[in-house]
């Protein structure tokens, strides 16, 4: 199979962005642009060189696609209720990565997953910007000999809230979604009203009232740590409009023990240029795994979440690369 690779939704404002991310790194890569507009979808095509594009139908088991179309590797951006994404992926043996399901919301997901557990490699990369939470913050404890806890915050400035389709799933996962939650004395628990009063302080000293959320980071930092008590807060920033640098901070707190005393550690991340090309790096890191483009075998069929395929150091040096501050 040629390492050509689909990106459904391309056309958006960071569907676009991760086109762009590959084409930089790999500039020989085929890259078909999938959408319902087309004339859209070929815009976009037409910036990148050696790609094309192509209407998508997702009420459709075959996406509207050419039947004889194959690829390594699909990126889904937006949300995709009938899952027909992920089946077309699963019949055709293509590398799978959704970014845009709710932990509340991974049952359909799974269930097809096992009754195909052969067909193909998916990879759940809900988590925060694509991994830019999750997997730095695991680079981080690995300067501890022992996790307690662990306090993700994310803050976003209210003028980078990405294109309709970011626009509808943030609607849908904070605003539409059932009670978080988060880990506590080592018991998963729903959030209450006192836990929704917790303030977050920026690098610049700036407190902003946050909102617990529950995306993918929680599972995977409980599966991999043996951390008691996770959670995650998301905050909408006060911009400085006479800036032109849109606040996407991301902030890792983490307590536990290292050399036989207690230690703890606070490292913040940032880009000038807000979420989305930092969604895009991540969605393109996930991409050159799952399609083999970084000279590794492609990872064989299973569920995935992405710090089991990427190695954290990988993510945060793509990330410096495409403009990630760090604060160490």
């Amino acid at each position: 199979m040629t390492k050509s690779l689909l990106i459904i939704g391309g056309s958006g404002f960071v569907g676009a962005q991760t086109a762009r991310a590959l084409r930089k790194l790999y500039p020989d890569t085929p890259i078909t642009i999938g959408g319902r507009d087309l004339q859209k979808a070929e815009a976009v095509a037409a910036t990148l060189g050696n790609a094309d594009a192509v209407a998508i139908d997702l009420d459709r088991r075959d996406l509207g696609l050419d039947p004889s179309r194959r690829f390594s590797a699909i990126a889904m951006f937006v949300k995709d209720h009938t899952l027909n994404s992920m089946r077309y992926a699963q019949a055709t043996g293509a590398a799978y990565v959704g970014v845009s399901t709710g932990a509340y919301e991974i049952g359909p997901e799974t269930a097809l997953y096992m009754h195909r557990p052969n067909a193909s490699a998916i990879l759940f990369n809900s988590t925060w910007l694509a991994g830019a939470a999750l997997l730095p913050a695991l680079h981080f404890a690995r300067d501890f000999d022992r996790i307690d806890g662990v306090t993700i915050s994310a803050v976003l400035d209210p003028r980078d809230m990405g294109g309709p389709a970011a626009s509808a799933d943030f609607d849908r996962l904070l605003m539409a979604a059932p009670q978080s939650t988060y880990l506590k004395d080592g018991k998963w628990t729903w959030t209450t009203e006192e836990d929704k009063k917790r303030v977050v302080r920026m690098s610049d000293g700036v407190e902003l009232r946050a909102t617990p959320y529950t995306p993918f980071d929680l599972l995977s930092l409980s599966a991999s740590t043996m951390a008691k008590n996770l959670r995650f807060d998301l905050a909408v920033g006060q911009p400085d409009e006479s800036s032109p640098d849109v606040v996407a901070e991301i902030i890792i707190e983490i307590d536990g023990e290292k050399n036989g005393k207690p230690h703890k550690a606070r490292h913040v991340l940032s880009h000038p240029q807000g979420q989305a090309p930092v969604t895009a790096a991540g969605i393109a890191v996930a991409l050159e795994r799952l399609a083999g483009l970084d000279g590794k075998d492609p990872p064989a069929p299973g569920l995935y979440f992405p710090d089991q395929l990427i190695a954290p150091e990988h993510l945060i040096a793509r990330l410096k690369e495409f403009g990630m501050r760090i604060e160490v």
